[in-house]
């Protein structure tokens, strides 16, 4: 991994010439990396709609967020820290400088003031919900996503963002997908959440299966640039739903003054949850369901079939909130869910007149393999503080005996949930992501014995 200070990087290329003086990118973001996609989706233009997030909660399950940095004041709830120190998500356990759920708060939320790093969804609010995966300060023998997951949809999150992912074993797991963790996702889609998830960084290593976001009802998000190319570190799976920007991503670190340029599948899950809570907050009166029928019809680059690197096509929020969509349009993520959706909304229907459900009880089952939302390669440093030589300086999908790792946990579901997919059988391989951080560590790429950072 190289690391480089931001501010170095952009201070070499001045006196290079590289940058004008006074001269400005259109879009926001440091000179150097620039937050193409504003430009690529006229977000501003998206913004002067009305589309700006406003009413939409989006619970981010992480590392927790340090909600003190001036950039994100105001915009992050109080939320829930399920790991053993008492909180309420608005603190980073991110043992790295990273931050990586500050990181992807700041994708979603944040206000422009370091290095002019913007926000999709600048009025939407952020509810951190910190889980103890691997790598951060109070890591737990079990990641309590399952409980996580529970607990946003109870607090009527609309959106609930995982840029993290768990490696799948087809030998040692039955399922692709836990049980526990798909009746989690039954259970938050029936009371009107989108799920979205990362689809994952190993691309190069032959994209093992990775939960949740093989598992039913799941927005599974793949990485794609400024080009409009899926590069190599983006897993490539039969299940993915669709593929957002995640090359050349700035976002802000975990302690004050520091920010990162990094690539991966969990900045193109920030990505995404943003921008649903940009067409949500256009289309205040639709469905969970509707939205995203809505941002799967006006897909661009869309494929006659279902491939393997983009999913259904790539995410195009302007023509999601401009575009007239038919009634009818395809919905494949809730299709495949809706027999057993049906009857867990009877389930929420029997249950209305009765006190608001208290979170799962968590259990002490084996974590599962859980990596932060690293990118490949990245160069990372606080804003001030790196060198300049810092600068110089992850479908095979789980065919059976691949190389998908240990499962997460091992209870049972406590109530009857939508069997999981079958393992698929599809596989490609790919390349390794490359990880470039504008100021600040990244998460390290090597797999971790825990849930892997998306």
């Amino acid at each position: 991994m190289r690391v480089a200070r931001l501010s170095v990087i952009i201070a070499l290329c001045a006196g290079l010439g590289l940058v004008a003086p006074g001269s400005a990118a259109a879009a926001p973001g440091p000179p150097m990396a620039p937050e193409w996609w504003f430009d690529a989706w006229n977000v501003p233009a998206l913004w002067a709609a009305g589309a700006r997030g406003q009413g939409v909660t989006i619970a981010e399950i992480d590392t927790g967020v340090n909600a003190a940095l001036p950039e994100l004041a105001g915009k992050i709830l109080p939320g829930k820290d399920f790991g053993g120190a008492a909180g309420d998500g608005r603190t980073d356990r991110d043992q790295d400088m990273f931050g990586h759920g500050t990181a992807m708060a700041s994708i979603m939320v944040a206000r422009p003031t370091l290095l002019d790093i913007t926000g999709l969804a600048p009025d939407a609010r952020v509810l951190p919900i910190a889980v103890p995966i691997q790598g951060t300060s109070d890591a737990s023998v079990s990641d309590h996503v399952p409980d996580a997951i529970r607990w946003a949809a109870n607090q009527h999150a609309k959106v609930i963002s995982m840029s993290l992912g768990g490696r799948r074993d087809p030998v040692q797991d039955t399922v692709p997908c836990p049980p526990d963790e798909q009746s989690a996702i039954d259970y938050a889609v029936a009371r009107g959440a989108i799920v979205v998830a990362a689809g994952g960084n190993s691309g190069q290593i032959g994209s093992p299966v990775e939960d949740p976001g093989v598992c039913l009802g799941v927005v599974s998000v793949g990485a794609v640039d400024s080009h409009g190319i899926v590069p190599p570190f983006s897993s490539r799976h039969p299940y993915l739903t669709l593929v957002a920007p995640g090359v050349g991503m700035a976002s802000l670190g975990r302690v004050p003054g520091a920010a990162y340029l990094g690539d991966g599948t969990s900045q193109a899950t920030a990505i995404t949850s943003a921008a649903l809570a940009l067409v949500w907050s256009k289309y205040p009166s639709l469905t969970g369901r509707q939205i995203v029928t809505r941002v799967l019809a006006t897909l661009s680059h869309r494929a006659p079939t279902h491939d393997l690197a983009y999913g259904y096509g790539s995410l195009a929020v302007g023509r999601a909130i401009r575009a007239a969509v038919p009634a009818n349009a395809a919905n494949p993520v809730y299709d495949a869910l809706t027999p057993f959706l049906d009857r867990e909304q009877a389930r929420v229907a029997a249950a209305s007149s009765e006190p608001a459900p208290q979170p799962a009880a968590t259990t002490n089952a084996p974590p599962g393999r859980f990596e932060e939302g690293a990118e490949p390669g990245t160069f990372t440093g606080p804003v001030l503080a790196g060198t300049v030589a810092a600068l110089v300086g992850i479908a095979i999908l789980a065919m059976l005996g691949g190389m998908a790792l240990a499962s997460r946990r091992e209870q049972p579901s406590p109530i009857p949930v939508a069997p999981p997919p079958a393992w698929p059988t599809d596989s490609t391989g790919g390349s390794p992501p490359e990880w470039q951080d504008i100021t600040g560590p990244i998460w390290p790429f090597a797999p971790p014995p825990d849930r892997r950072i998306g």
